[in-house]
């Protein structure tokens, strides 16, 4: 029996990094789940260990390569956004790969503002609110003023999805997906990099743009494999429901972040959007796309932690639970705001929030669960709504982490009437579209 010919994916998300392999019909057939331990960066502030990320991309590919029942002729990577890896001469790294969480310095961020125009001009221009770590091309302007001897060492400094590319490829590119992933990079006006960047002679350590659908041929245990160049996750999962769907359609991507991404709005963006973190991506085709941005996964890791220790849980309990409406409905009915929001302001959007939460509220963990999921699935949809007005769209998909978790979505569905919120289809969205990007026949739209 000959062996299966499969794709080669790497799913690199903030918390879980994927590797799998899918058939000539993108059905997966073999899959890597893992997990690290962060790691301190110079100043001491938590960061990605990608000495051991890059180790275990290069192990679990050899090892995948050595499988007797398959044969991987392709191979692409679908990544987080916001995080740069620096690269000197020779291709070794000079810097840890930086938290997007990390604080940026306030004094420098300001001085950057009134060098550029201001800070409405400059977020209205790059369509992105002021995200200091997170806006990852100001991490250059940190690294030039901040650590001048890291900075005069950089030979290229590429968007994560890119830097596993270059792995295997030796190729040094970027994408518009990761441009595009409120990097402070571009301006959408003019539909180039922004003069910033020549202006601080930083345009010469970001290397060559090419398509999202650009590959290189390679040989890899002694048969070619075609290579993509990288794709930022939220962009890879948009692939699949825009290559099945004629119909206009709003997808959530869900994991660290909750991604509302409207392919059919390309709006201009409010002062008041960007103060409510509403922002362009750069399509794979270069086309602007609207979507707004949640930290729900975060916000959900942190309080479902302190559900557990207070009624003394194992954790996992709350993927038990199926939706019970009598107990949702005993969260919509109770009056006021009961959980305050480690991460989330719920006050940019005109909604309240408690002044602290008293778990000794609840007569369970089920009964706070609820209520939490229920004040959270209110961001979500106000979150949501900021990309679907002026669009006529009518099917919301889930996709991600948030996706199998059945009280989330049926919370959504009693507060989006008008909408069909569909979660099953695209499961592995992200990966599947990264495998789409290297499928012989190609990506149009």
């Amino acid at each position: 029996m000959g062996k299966t010919k499969v794709t080669a994916i790497f799913d690199i998300g903030k918390t879980n990094k994927k590797f799998f392999l899918f058939d000539e019909n993108l059905k997966e057939v073999y899959r890597v789940y893992h997990r690290l331990e962060y790691e301190t960066d110079e100043d001491g502030d938590p960061c990605e260990p990608l000495e051991t990320l890059t180790s275990w991309v290069k192990e679990t590919l050899e090892h995948a390569l050595s499988l007797p029942e398959f044969l991987i002729q392709k191979l692409n990577f679908s990544a987080y956004g916001a995080s740069l890896v620096h690269l000197d001469e020779s291709g070794k790294t000079v810097a840890p790969l930086y938290n997007y969480l990390k604080e940026f310095p306030e004094d420098l961020l300001a001085e950057f503002y009134r060098k550029y125009g201001g800070k409405q001009a400059f977020c209205t221009a790059t369509s992105s609110p002021s995200l200091g770590m997170l806006n990852s091309g100001l991490q250059l302007y940190w690294l030039k003023y901040r650590k001048p001897e890291i900075f005069g060492k950089i030979r290229h400094s590429l968007h994560l999805p890119q830097y596993f590319s270059y792995l295997f490829t030796g190729k040094a590119i970027s994408d518009y997906t990761s441009i595009g992933c409120h990097t402070a990079l571009w301006d959408f006006s003019k539909n180039d990099y922004h003069h910033w960047l020549k202006e601080e002679e930083i345009l010469k350590v970001l290397p060559e743009v090419v398509k999202t659908t650009h590959t290189y041929s390679i040989e890899m245990a002694n048969h070619p494999v075609t290579v993509g160049v990288g794709v930022h996750d939220s962009s890879a999962a948009l692939i699949p429901y825009l290559k099945s769907n004629d119909e206009p359609f709003i997808l959530i991507s869900t994991g660290t972040w909750a991604i509302s991404i409207n392919p059919f709005n390309s709006s201009a963006l409010t002062l008041e959007e960007l103060k409510q973190d509403c922002l362009h991506f750069i399509g794979m085709n270069g086309q602007a796309i609207k979507i707004s941005r949640l930290f729900i996964g975060e916000e959900h890791k942190v309080q479902i932690e302190w559900l557990y220790a207070h009624f003394g849980l194992e954790k996992g309990y709350y993927k038990e639970l199926s939706f019970d409406k009598n107990l949702y409905q005993k969260a919509k009915s109770h009056p006021g705001k009961r959980f305050k929001f480690a991460y989330l302001k719920p006050e940019l959007f005109d909604i309240s929030q408690a002044s602290q939460t008293q778990l000794e509220t609840f007569g369970d963990f089920e009964e706070a669960y609820y209520c939490f999921l229920h004040e959270l699935t209110d961001l979500q949809v106000v979150s949501l709504n900021l990309v679907l007005k002026g669009s006529d769209v009518k099917k919301l998909f889930i996709d991600g982490g948030f996706n199998a978790n059945e009280i989330f979505v049926e919370m959504l569905r009693d507060k989006l009437p008008e909408i069909m919120i569909e979660t099953t289809d695209f499961a592995l969205g992200s990966a599947q579209g990264a495998a789409m990007l290297v499928d012989e026949k190609g990506i149009e739209f």
